[in-house]
């Protein structure tokens, strides 16, 4: 069961919720508007609608065990209802603490929506009869809610090797659009560009780039609320068009080409360290692409990188010394080809998505046959 809002085309054009399969996938779509451009307000009220599209549509199905995944944490509303009404174990995944990065942020300041996001929090952990925590981070939080820790598993994002690992040769024509020379260096940055996600830091980075090494080029892919401020920094700055280019967002299926063409992947956050505990989709894909990876914030990513040598972790805050760290790094052909047969092996040893898919089978099977 899902929104509309993120499909593809004919999925997101439904007007009505519709019973329908997407990759083989079984799927119940709700036609519920969302975007990050909306503002806060907008955006609760379609987490909301949702919630209650959902209810109604989930109390229709039958099943052995009902998981519900955030965030928006108003998803737990609809699965803690089907799960009490039909009787049938709940498996809560937790992909960002909600509400602490809303007030962290803050764009959740009203005193009583604090008090009734910490309930919903509370109830949909206590709700469950396992959670399921993207980052080691999330996890200590929600035991820090009171959720035993016996009942609280692991399992960050996936590594899709299938999709991301392909020849070099497939980035060429990415290459040739941003006309790159042979062996010309790429920062690439594909996400939301929204609030919290701080990508004006790229901008930054690339404006000292252009002195220490201005052969360095960065390409950013994605939209989002701070799309427009995002480029008129660029212009700013004086990097748009010339070292820093700005693309719309692009179909996933097309996203190994775009990393092919990289050098270097980025993971980017605005300076708040409950961003730390978060589990980037990015981060894994460009571990699935071999790619080195630069990151802007700590934690246990961060720390994934250091002991592996998948990667370096910048200040976040330090622009002038965060570029020069970043551009002796990707001048350097050897440290680079380390980083990347690094990022490889977690791929494919300890990310890899049959692996987490195995792991998650395993937890639901466990609490189907711990509920019957």
């Amino acid at each position: 069961m899902t929104s509309s809002a993120m499909l593809p085309a004919p999925y997101n054009t439904f007007t009505t919720t519709t019973k329908t399969e997407i990759d083989g996938i079984s799927a119940v779509v709700i036609p519920v508007p969302y975007s990050n451009k909306m503002s806060f307000s907008r955006r609760i009220l379609a987490f909301i609608h949702f919630a209650l599209e959902a209810t109604h549509a989930v109390l229709r199905q039958r099943a052995n065990v009902i998981f519900a995944t955030s965030t928006p944490l108003t998803i737990a509303i609809p699965a803690v209802i089907a799960s009490r009404l039909l009787r049938v174990p709940m498996v809560f995944e937790v992909r960002d603490l909600w509400p602490e990065l809303p007030i962290a942020i803050g764009a959740l300041t009203n005193p009583i929506a604090i008090q009734l996001a910490r309930l919903l929090e509370w109830i949909a952990y206590h709700a469950s009869a396992h959670v399921v925590a993207l980052s080691p981070g999330m996890a200590q939080g929600v035991i820090q809610r009171g959720m035993p820790p016996e009942l609280v598993t692991v399992i960050p994002n996936s590594c899709d090797v299938a999709l991301f690992d392909v020849p070099p040769n497939l980035g060429q024509p990415i290459r040739e659009r941003l006309g790159l020379a042979l062996g010309q260096q790429l920062i690439v940055y594909t996400g939301t560009f929204g609030i919290i996600n701080g990508v004006d830091y790229l901008v930054e980075i690339a404006a000292h780039m252009m002195f220490l090494a201005p052969q360095v080029r960065f390409l950013l892919i994605g939209d989002g609320k701070e799309r427009d401020h995002i480029i008129a920094r660029a212009r700013e700055t004086g990097v748009y068009e010339k070292s820093l280019f700005v693309w719309n967002p692009v179909p996933k299926a097309e996203m190994p080409a775009v990393l092919a063409a990289a050098s270097v992947a980025m993971s980017v956050f605005v300076d708040l360290k409950p961003m730390w505990n978060n589990s980037a989709n990015k981060f894994f894909d460009a571990l699935a692409a071999a790619k080195p990876i630069a990151i802007n914030y700590g934690g246990w990513q961060a720390d994934i990188l250091e002991s592996s040598g998948a990667g370096i972790a910048l200040s976040g805050t330090n622009f002038a010394q965060d570029a020069r760290r970043l551009a002796e790094w990707i001048q350097d052909a050897d440290a680079l080809e380390r980083a990347s047969q690094a990022a490889r092996h977690l791929a494919y040893n300890e990310f890899h998505r049959d692996l987490m898919a195995q792991k998650l089978e395993r937890v639901l099977q466990q609490v189907h046959e711990t509920h019957t």
